[in-house]
């Protein structure tokens, strides 16, 4: 341990000038990453305006999702294709509007259309107000919020991994929660994680297994993107948020980003890694979370495991598509696709005063 006396200092020049320069190393190395991390910041805010905003929606620009789980689909109708999810309290800009249903821009760049009674209309003063307000995560795959602080009390909502509310008060092991639309209920305290402590805590890669290891035996849903069923790509995008990461949407978008790893030899690999399968890198449709010894989770059919080793007896024999790339995430935080919580502009406002 280096002790910094000033006695250890007097008796030691030498130490005393090393000392100073691994400090003065150290300020501006943080220095550096903070301007890095606000630049990063500063230029995503420019880049997610991906699509014009219709005049017609007045200051309310903003929404946020007011639902457990509010479905995207292609277009405004509910017979077509889910083509994505968000959770309650997940930030969208609006494009455009017709009877019953907004078009609406996810914090990844993603598009689609939402039943207008899944989303709360914001102006800009409003979705700032939000930033700053007491928020709270829900860490477990499924739950609810009562209308007492018990769990014998009516049900007001279910909850699912990753939702976001306010918090009102505590009371008995209860959070007092007020959801995006203004309704209220009671959630355990313990089963919810605080908006500082969630976006400031180091990713942990087992933690991302445990959530996809929990997901076991879900139904494969096309367009999922929540506990409440998912595709491949979304099994991804849910366990990475749980750690506070904004992943692209669909796996051939995943695959665009991170740190490209050599699957020649198999011990390259790392519980973590992103492993892309298709005919083609080029032709990508598939995406799975690398556990160890060649194993993987990832949803096709049901979320479940398989191994990429041809000889095991787990291999996914059924499936003609081929492992055509492998990525790891966690050295590549805050780069481009992906995005630390913290430093996401439609979530969190770090630079500001």
């Amino acid at each position: 341990m280096l002790n910094f006396s000033n006695n250890a200092m007097k008796k030691s020049p030498l130490k005393s000038l090393y000392l100073s320069i691994l400090l003065s190393i150290t300020v501006l190395t943080a220095v550096a990453q903070s301007q890095s991390h606000k630049d990063f910041y500063l230029n995503l805010e420019d880049e997610l305006d991906l699509f014009a905003t219709d005049s017609t929606l007045g200051e309310k620009i903003w929404g946020l999702a007011a639902l457990s789980v509010s479905n995207m689909r292609s277009d405004p109708k509910h017979a077509s294709e889910l083509v994505s999810q968000v959770t309650m309290g997940t930030p969208v800009k609006l494009i455009e509007e017709t009877v019953g249903w907004i078009r609406v821009e996810t914090p990844e760049g993603y598009n689609g259309w939402i039943d207008t009674c899944g989303l709360v209309r914001l102006s800009p003063e409003e979705i700032d107000q939000w930033k700053n307000a007491d928020r709270y995560v829900f860490k477990q795959l499924i739950g609810y919020a009562f209308d007492a602080p018990s769990q014998k009390g009516k049900i007001v909502t279910d909850l699912v991994l990753n939702d976001i509310f306010i918090a009102v008060e505590t009371k008995i092991g209860f959070l007092k929660i007020r959801l995006p639309d203004g309704r209220t209920g009671y959630v355990r305290k313990k089963d919810c994680i605080s908006w500082n402590d969630w976006i400031n805590k180091t990713p942990e890669v087992q933690s991302i297994l445990s959530v996809a290891r929990q997901m076991m035996g879900s139904p494969y849903l096309w367009g999922g993107t929540s506990a409440k069923g998912v595709d491949c790509s979304g099994l991804v995008k849910i366990t990475f948020l749980s750690q506070a990461i904004v992943l692209e949407r669909d796996a051939s978008q995943q695959a665009q980003f991170g740190e490209s790893i050599d699957f020649s030899d198999f011990n390259n690999l790392q519980a973590g890694d992103l492993l892309f399968f298709g005919m083609s890198p080029e032709k990508i449709s598939h995406v799975g979370i690398y556990l160890s010894k060649g194993d993987y989770i990832h949803s096709s059919g049901l979320v479940h495991i398989n191994n990429i080793d041809p000889n095991n007896p787990n291999y996914n024999f059924a499936s003609k598509k081929h492992l055509v790339a492998v990525k790891r995430i966690f050295n590549s935080l805050n780069s481009e696709g992906i995005v630390g919580v913290k430093y996401h502009p439609w979530y969190n406002d770090p630079f500001i005063p």
